[in-house]
């Protein structure tokens, strides 16, 4: 595996165009639009804030890892959290790096990869508001609020992901000694200078919880304005589930509840039917099954770097599915702790001789039979399509769906009255997906875990069940009497959080930012061994 210093002259890794530090001039998609032309028409300024979307699926490089922009982070969660039993990785070019607990610390380009995309995103982000004057028209201030929402959503994602949190293996103290506790990751504004940009300091928790919270009450007020009624935008609803996301982060349970219930009140966004979930043509692949996401078009699709070449199962191209054989898979004590009446359950192949066996549907009969035990059926191709990337890939994939906020606020009431949350998951569970299911406990953590367990069901694959484990410091096993990981991935952390859960920031962000030198987080690779339990 390449350092990050061997290989600069290799990818181009100019110091420049790589660091938080000058994010904001990263080029990104905008739909036909360049940043010259937004003074002249609506339409050249719905063109650029929709490239806010097209960066979802940027390709950041494809040398010899799936960096696929958004969804390859959500495929990394998916491994990291344990709910994703990822296969052999027989190509050595899929998503085995993430899981091998080798390569995470930070002079390594598979975490540039992790800080590089998320802080070059929230430049596009602050690019487009410096190109839009709100100050034209109410449209224009929908718009500004658009490019808000994904700012917000983005430091959101990052103070959780490089937040020191208390685990197994690491203390709050960087590499150098110094104290880091309490810190996120640097602030870039939209007109912040150079020089600002290069000395820079990671913000503390409070800071970015206050900057979260301007974005998102500033788009709140301004998003009613969008005339764009597309889900590849945020709209009035999304942006009070991003609330409800932030109150959990800072642990304000009333207020993720309220808000919770606000974008569910908001949206016109309905809980998939069994129907919908397990057709085979569009189950979890139509847009319009979501509150907000992206498409994949015609236009940027190939048949290894995106998000159904590698969540895929059923297709005959891609890293899953039968030509690499690199399978995704739910993890076996997941799987086997659901209910058999729960119809998610068939989301994923049933053991033989399970009481579920036989009862998956497929796309495709022979290539059923090939998969192996407990593989994802969730994420269908494009129209059904098998064989064919060009159809098969082009399909969507969720930033956030309605059913997350239905367990935000089940959990968030729980916190303060277990019963009211027993209440409000019993009452979605039976509507929505398993009539027989009873919630077994009563206490408040029995009853928080359950919900928790029940929303990573729900929300497999997508890549936010990482949060709640960070948040609430869960372990990881993988390592356990019938699993079904890979022997060479067995990294356990059964007590505590692990310690790869506190991502370290890349040290070309150390070069080039000087108030981050000495204040990254501690070296999380190489702590766990695959061979034993921890």
């Amino acid at each position: 595996m390449k350092k990050i210093t061997t290989i600069c002259l290799g990818v181009a890794l100019m110091a420049s165009s790589v660091s938080f530090t000058s994010c904001i001039d990263e080029t990104f998609p905008t739909d036909g639009a360049t940043s010259g032309q937004v003074g002249e028409s609506s339409q050249a300024v719905e063109a650029l804030v929709g490239g806010l979307n097209s960066y979802a699926t940027q390709q950041w490089t494809t040398q010899w890892m799936p960096s696929f922009g958004y969804p390859a982070l959500m495929i990394i969660r998916n491994i990291q959290s344990g709910e994703m039993a990822y296969g052999d990785d027989v190509s050595g070019c899929g998503f085995i790096n993430w899981v091998a607990d080798l390569y995470l610390s930070r002079e390594y380009l598979v975490n540039q990869f992790l800080w590089y995309y998320e802080t070059a995103y929230a430049g596009a982000a602050n690019k487009a508001m410096n190109s839009i004057d709100v100050n034209a028209s109410d449209e224009m201030k929908g718009y500004y609020a658009v490019a808000l929402a994904y700012r917000a959503m983005l430091y959101l994602d990052m103070a959780r992901e490089y937040e020191w949190k208390e685990n197994d293996k690491t203390q709050p103290v960087s590499p150098e000694g110094n104290s880091i506790a309490e810190l996120t990751v640097p602030i870039v504004t939209e007109d912040m200078t150079e020089e600002e940009w290069k000395n820079n300091p990671r913000a503390t928790r409070q800071e970015m919880s206050e900057f979260i919270l301007g974005d998102l009450q500033q788009a709140a007020e301004w998003i009613g304005f969008l005339p764009n009624n597309s889900k590849t935008m945020p709209h009035l609803d999304c942006v009070y589930g991003l609330m409800a996301r932030y109150y959990m982060w800072i642990e304000d349970y009333p207020n993720a509840k309220k808000y919770a219930r606000m974008a569910i009140d908001a949206s016109s966004s309905a809980p998939l039917t069994k129907e919908q979930g397990l057709n085979t043509t569009s189950g979890f692949n139509d847009i319009n099954q979501f509150m907000w996401g992206s498409q994949y078009t015609t236009g940027n699709v190939n048949n290894l770097y995106c998000w159904t070449a590698n969540m895929s199962n059923e297709i005959t191209y891609g890293y899953t599915g039968t030509q690499l054989g690199t399978y995704v898979r739910i993890d076996a004590n997941m799987y086997n702790r659901l209910n058999n009446t729960d119809w998610r359950k068939l989301l994923w192949k049933a053991p033989a001789g399970s009481a579920l066996d036989g009862d998956n549907t497929y796309i495709d009969d022979e290539i059923g039979a090939s998969l192996p035990e407990y593989a994802s059926l969730k994420f269908r191709p494009g129209s059904g399509s098998t064989s064919d990337y060009s159809t098969g890939n082009v399909t969507a994939f969720p930033f956030m769906r309605i059913e997350e906020m239905y367990f935000i606020e089940a959990e968030a009431a729980a916190h303060d009255n277990a019963a009211e949350g027993v209440r409000l998951l019993e009452e979605f569970m039976k509507q929505h997906r398993d009539p027989a299911y009873t919630c077994r406990v009563s206490d408040t953590e029995g009853v928080v875990n359950e919900i928790v367990f029940q929303k990573a069901i729900e929300l497999w694959g997508e890549g936010q069940y990482w949060f709640d484990v960070k948040r609430l410091g869960l372990p990881v096993e993988r390592n356990y009497n019938g699993t079904n990981h890979t022997t060479a991935y067995l990294y356990n952390s059964t007590t505590a959080l692990p310690a790869w859960m506190n991502w370290q920031i890349s040290q070309l962000e150390e070069m080039n930012n000087r108030a981050v030198n000495g204040k990254n987080n501690p070296n999380c690779s190489g702590l766990y061994s695959p061979t034993s339990q921890q």
